[in-house]
């Protein structure tokens, strides 16, 4: 599909810089089927069905946002930004860099507190492989060197804060490995899990990283020319039984995020079986996709002409999307990461 027919225009005021406090005071559109309905984050217990899952993504953001000052051989700097987006193995990761054609292969970057890397390898997609010095972790070293990885439309807008230490961060995380926060989940409080348990409605977690290749815009014309970066992911056995039997008894699979929503359909099978998965997932959803293991979907509202965007528009259907995010822009819904949420029941 041509990659325009996911644009549409968003007024710079409905970008949300800060979140709803409390975080489930926020406002959720309902989408059931065609249907629109404005509700809350609160109502999301009466929405639902008892004998409903929701699934949450457990991954913790790290403080994957780095300034430094790249020192080559020849003596020469150059101020150099790097955003961590994943992991390679204990001390190296793939990342995105800013001011990256001033980089080199064996140039040293130093951050503050005293930590530096090494730029190993330039990618074809403009990437780099960097490795960190010394032997300390590389999670104690991001958190003396690194600051949280807002996204780009909040970053460029405001400096990152002490507040964001924890506004970017969701009452599961759990796993470190996330530079970005899956940001469905940052409307939940322990009232409103209260809420949901006593409402019947199960709870499952499973784990996918997210990388900064979420924030990257679509560049091709055409969606099938677009690439997506890999992220990890796991399911545990366990996990993808209890979800298989929540459907088997006629209850639904709710993802809450695209995240969890990508994990579980990397993991089904063709006959609609969720099993156990572990490793790397490029998996991209536009229209025309089928579903097999997510019977719904909570997200925020997602950017223009976004894989995100495609995403929900393959669930819905773009038409239903189109005039879901006309309503909310009309409504003065709050959108991105800091903003609403909406609840996609096809």
């Amino acid at each position: 599909m041509r990659v325009e027919s996911f644009d549409f225009h968003l007024p710079p005021e409905r970008i949300a810089l800060r979140p709803a406090r409390p975080r489930d005071a926020a406002r959720m559109l309902l989408v059931a089927g065609g249907a629109l309905a404005d509700h809350g984050v609160r109502d999301l217990p009466a929405l639902l069905r008892a004998g409903d899952v929701l699934v949450f993504n457990d991954t913790r953001v790290i403080p994957a946002q780095l300034e430094g000052v790249r020192r080559t051989f020849k003596g020469g700097e150059a101020r150099i930004g790097v955003t961590l987006h994943k992991r390679l193995d204990l001390r190296r990761w793939q990342a995105f860099v800013r001011n990256a054609k001033r980089l080199v292969p064996g140039d040293r970057i130093e951050f503050a507190g005293g930590v530096s890397a090494l730029a190993q390898e330039r990618l074809p997609d403009g990437s780099f492989h960097v490795r960190f010095d010394g032997d300390e972790p590389v999670e104690l070293l991001l958190e003396r060197a690194g600051q949280m990885p807002l996204p780009p439309y909040i970053a460029n807008k405001r400096a990152t804060d002490e507040a964001d230490r924890s506004d970017y961060q969701t009452m599961f995380a759990e796993k470190d490995g996330a530079v970005a926060a899956p940001t469905a989940s940052l409307h939940f409080t322990p009232a409103l899990v209260a809420a949901i348990d006593a409402a019947g409605i199960g709870r499952e977690t499973l784990t996918l990283h997210v990388g900064a290749g979420t924030f990257l815009p679509v560049k091709a014309d055409d969606t099938d020319d677009h690439v997506m970066h890999a992220e990890w992911g796991r399911i545990d056995a366990a996990t993808a039984d209890r979800l298989n039997a929540v459907r088997a008894r006629g209850g639904r699979v709710v993802a809450v995020g695209t995240t969890v929503l990508r994990l579980i359909e990397s993991a089904a099978g063709e006959d609609g079986i969720i099993r156990p998965f572990e490793g790397d997932t490029s998996i991209f959803i536009t229209p025309g996709y089928r579903f097999r293991g997510v019977d719904g979907l909570m997200t925020n509202f997602h950017l223009p002409k976004s894989t995100l965007f495609m995403l929900v528009s393959a669930l819905m259907g773009l038409e239903v999307m189109q005039a879901a995010y006309a309503h909310a822009i009309a409504g003065e819904y709050r959108f991105y990461s800091y903003g609403d949420s909406s609840l996609l029941l096809p």
